[in-house]
């Protein structure tokens, strides 16, 4: 399926779209040592956060989508080197609010969690 938002995201500091179907969408980012925040390599979590929101508005996929709201668990650290897969889906549809649940993985271990209240405006959100 075509991607019809989010066109010019950075694939090194928000991920790479691995599928876009519709009501679905899986995006993976490989982290780095920039993204880490000490000298142990934790990743800052909105690289996860960021990663998360990318595949909630692909899952969405309209040209105008924004988030309204996310409710997020952390569930396990990330390291610099790490490979994290989002898995986002629609899991409710309301017209022009879509909710999609959003899981982060490293390899099978899901690493964060999120609902994301996502709403598709009549223009642009800077018009």
């Amino acid at each position: 399926m075509e991607q019809r938002t989010h066109r010019l995201t950075s694939e090194r500091l928000v991920g790479r779209p691995l599928r876009i179907e519709p009501g679905r969408a899986e995006v993976e980012l490989l982290t780095t040592e920039e993204m880490a925040v000490d000298e142990h390599g934790l990743v800052h979590g909105g690289f996860t956060f960021g990663l998360a929101d990318y595949a909630a508005m692909l899952a969405v996929n309209e040209p105008t989508v924004v988030l309204g709201k996310a409710e997020v668990k952390f569930l396990k650290p990330v390291r610099a080197g790490d490979r994290l897969v989002a898995r986002a889906e629609v899991v409710e549809d309301l017209g022009r609010k879509k909710v999609a649940g959003v899981g982060v993985f490293r390899g099978k271990e899901k690493v964060f969690e999120g609902t994301f209240h996502c709403y598709v405006l009549e223009k642009h959100v800077l018009e």
